[in-house]
């Protein structure tokens, strides 16, 4: 019954059998019989079938519920098991939302010092995209906002607040500032992240309410492009402070506070709410404990 499950997950992830069969491993016709063998032991119809996949009935939405929840027990199962033999080592999966991906080493490196059999994998993806694949076991954690949208049934550890920067030309008409309001910035052409990022939606928001469209004159999902448009001292953006603190400018490029309102906005560690938790799980979130207070008192300096 359990790599019955693993079917359904992965039909679920990919939404489409083809791409599926060939994530499990298994021919197409393996995969379909797996499935058709699962709705037979659950007496219900799980998948909407016709020439490619429609989607899941009802009965399927909950039985990938359940799905979830079983193969997530079977696989923290494996684990302790296997930690109790050879101490804690696997996979570590992490999806952050871009603007923290240069906080990610604040967690993994004193994580990796303790616990060196561990390999991680660092996946960026929207705030939305973050909670998807906790949800849908292909992470096991995530860094993401936890003050903005809905986070569903997970358990939350603080980290630090999200402040941010205008980055202009030292050249600029705001250039010599040591402050700037969200009304300046929004009578300056921008480039920002895509409208799917939170970080681009938080902006917006600052900007409208500041009286301006915020319409921006390029916009990318990679931090690293807008960063690097602004490094020629010929735009200007709006980002994360962790984020211009780890970007080494030019001199012709400044990195200046934003006043007026003064925004934070608070980023922590997010992993399914399940008891027991698998034994990586629990170790990273009794680093993110030990990790979180050290971030806060760093920024408040």
């Amino acid at each position: 019954m359990l790599d019955r499950f693993e079917l359904l997950l992965a039909l679920a992830k990919e939404r489409h059998f083809g791409r599926a069969a060939e994530a499990c491993g298994v021919t197409q016709p393996t995969l379909s019989a797996g499935l058709k063998q699962l709705e037979e032991a659950l007496g219900v119809r799980l998948v909407e079938r016709g020439s490619r996949f429609i989607g899941f009935t009802t009965e399927g939405e909950r039985a990938l519920e359940w799905a979830r929840r079983i193969v997530g027990d079977a696989r923290a199962m494996r684990q302790e098991i296997a930690s109790l033999r050879r101490g804690l080592s696997g996979h570590l999966r992490i999806a952050a939302i871009p603007t923290a991906m240069p906080m990610l080493s604040e967690l993994t490196t004193p994580f990796h010092q303790k616990h060196a059999d561990v390999r991680f994998t660092l996946m960026s993806a929207t705030s939305n995209e973050v909670l998807r694949l906790i949800e849908n076991l292909e992470a096991d954690a995530g860094i993401t906002y936890l003050d903005n949208d809905p986070l569903g049934r997970v358990k939350t550890v603080p980290l630090y607040q999200e402040g941010y920067r205008f980055l202009t030309a030292a050249d600029s008409s705001l250039g010599d500032r040591e402050r700037v309001t969200w009304e300046e910035i929004g009578q300056v052409p921008l480039c920002l992240l895509t409208p799917d990022m939170q970080n681009r939606r938080i902006v917006e928001r600052q900007l409208k309410q500041a009286g301006h469209a915020g319409t921006p004159m390029l916009e990318s999902n990679s931090t690293i492009a807008l960063l690097a448009h602004v490094s020629t001292g010929q735009w200007a953006s709006v980002v994360p402070t962790s984020l211009a603190d780890v970007f080494a400018f030019r001199t012709k490029v400044r990195s200046i506070p934003i006043v007026d309102p003064e925004v934070l906005h608070e980023i922590g560690l997010v992993v399914l709410d399940r008891d027991p938790m698998t034994p990586i799980t629990a170790a990273l979130v009794a680093e993110a404990r030990l990790v979180g207070p050290i971030l806060r008192a760093r920024n408040q300096a």
